[in-house]
């Protein structure tokens, strides 16, 4: 969300290099992001996608991200154990949140771009996301049957019991 916040600042500012050179921002990977949005669109626009763009005031504008991004990595996603350590979720790794991370607080779930392994296994580039998700838009990997048992299973199955009751 950061990134996409940095370039949402570098475009209000005219994509000006200057801009990036006063926030410690590279200018040639700003253009090279707007490079690869241009070709998604051009792409789009070739087979008869609607191109919506949401309002960036919106107070869904940041979940609705955050759901797309999760529609994609849906794999990559870590649970924060009772114990304070995260676990992802599939193969119950122990990872730590990176230094570079800004988040102010420890989310329940996130979901992450970036397993890096060191003296201790990192995740990198993290977003918060909702346990609710996972069940809405990744169903057929969030099957628990499959599933190795951990507190995120659980978690999953109250969630599911939830949804059941709704229904």
């Amino acid at each position: 969300m950061t990134l996409l916040n940095v370039y949402h600042a570098w475009k209000n500012n005219q994509e000006a290099a200057s801009w990036c050179y006063d926030n410690f921002v590279n200018h040639r990977s700003m253009k090279s992001a707007d490079s690869v949005r241009a070709q998604l669109m051009r792409i789009m626009n070739r087979y008869g996608l609607e191109l919506k763009s949401p309002d960036f005031n919106s107070k869904e504008y940041y979940s609705n991200i955050r759901k797309c991004l999760l529609a994609g990595f849906f794999m990559q996603v870590a649970h924060l154990e009772r114990t304070g350590h995260y676990l992802t979720v599939k193969d119950n790794q122990v990872v730590a949140l990176h230094p570079s991370t800004v988040l102010q607080h420890k989310p329940e779930w996130c979901l992450y771009n970036e397993f890096v392994l060191t003296s201790k296994n990192y995740i990198r580039q993290v977003t918060d996301i909702k346990g609710e998700w996972l069940v809405e838009l990744a169903p057929h990997y969030y099957d628990l049957k499959n599933f190795p048992q951990c507190e995120a299973k659980r978690v999953l199955e109250r969630i599911y019991q939830k949804r059941q009751q709704k229904a």
